[in-house]
């Protein structure tokens, strides 16, 4: 029986086997064109744009930062690669993830190492640079939900964590063209490989 095809032709002319994804396959300007047009809250925000898994991981990046001075530009590329995957699997909402199943989680970690190791981070992340990524995660889902999502702050503080408003104070959503998104995330990633 011949198994269903299971890579994408990515526009890098690279063949991405989304089973089993080689570090080799995995090009940052790939990423950057995914996620500058895979639209977050399944685009259900306000505005004339989607707001994308770019513009989110460049906010996920800035928040980590702030909320980690003097921490390694390695860890920072980290926060800006953490949604990296869905540039080929797109963007789920939790509740259709934790519907999928666990296979879900699964290939988002296998692409997730592939990424890594291209970029020269290791596979799997320190567990304690996880913990810290995943509060700026939130802290950014916060932000997004009251002012892009149309969420009342205290749902947006039921579902995503009451949020300390010195560390939110000067963080406001940006929705922009896909392409100057996409051309900031590729900036950002290489300013951060030099730094390393």
């Amino acid at each position: 029986m011949k198994q269903p095809r299971a890579w994408q032709r990515m526009l890098s002319g690279r063949r991405l086997d989304l089973l089993d994804p080689t570090p080799v396959d995995i090009e940052i300007d790939d990423i950057a064109r995914g996620l500058s047009f895979v639209a977050r809250w399944n685009g259900q925000t306000i505005g004339d744009f989607p707001y994308s898994v770019a513009e989110h991981s460049l906010l996920v990046e800035q928040l980590f930062a702030h909320m980690n001075p003097g921490v390694a530009a390695r860890w920072k590329l980290a926060a800006l690669l953490h949604d990296a995957p869905e540039y080929v699997i797109g963007d789920m909402i939790s509740p259709v993830k934790s519907a999928v199943g666990p296979g879900y989680g699964e290939l988002d970690d296998r692409l997730t190492a592939a990424v890594h190791l291209r970029f020269g981070l290791p596979a799997q992340t320190p567990v304690q640079i996880k913990r810290q990524i995943k509060h700026a995660d939130k802290t950014s889902a916060w932000l997004e939900a009251t002012q892009i999502a149309g969420f009342s702050m205290a749902e947006a503080d039921r579902l995503f964590g009451k949020q300390d408003k010195t560390l939110t104070k000067g963080f406001s959503i940006k929705l922009r063209e896909p392409v100057l998104v996409r051309s900031d995330f590729t900036a950002r990633h290489n300013a951060l490989l030099k730094e390393m």
